[in-house]
């Protein structure tokens, strides 16, 4: 990312993490679902409680996915949001 690319956005590279991650191919297609869901969180008093899972169901029967690959796919999704929601409920000092 430079200067140049986010010109005009409002936002300056001291925005952005420094870190680089990169996402192996073989879990490419679970980090696209879970990105698409970064807006659907059940929240409660303490914060986010856990992902909306309807949603899930509704995007992965629209992908066309087979009952087995969603199998596949909730239980690393809920991977995924058990280390989301250990990062945003941590204490930050």
């Amino acid at each position: 990312m430079t200067a140049e690319s986010i010109a005009g956005t409002g936002f300056t590279l001291e925005d952005f993490a420094d870190d680089i991650v990169e996402v192996w191919p073989e879990n490419y297609e679970v980090f696209s679902l879970f990105a698409m869901h970064q807006t659907q969180w059940r929240t409660g008093m303490g914060g986010p409680a856990g992902l909306d899972y309807n949603t899930l169901y509704t995007t992965m029967t629209l992908m066309q996915f087979d009952a087995e690959k969603q199998i596949d796919l909730l239980a690393d999704i809920r991977v995924m949001e058990a280390a989301a929601l250990t990062e945003i409920h941590r204490k930050k000092d």
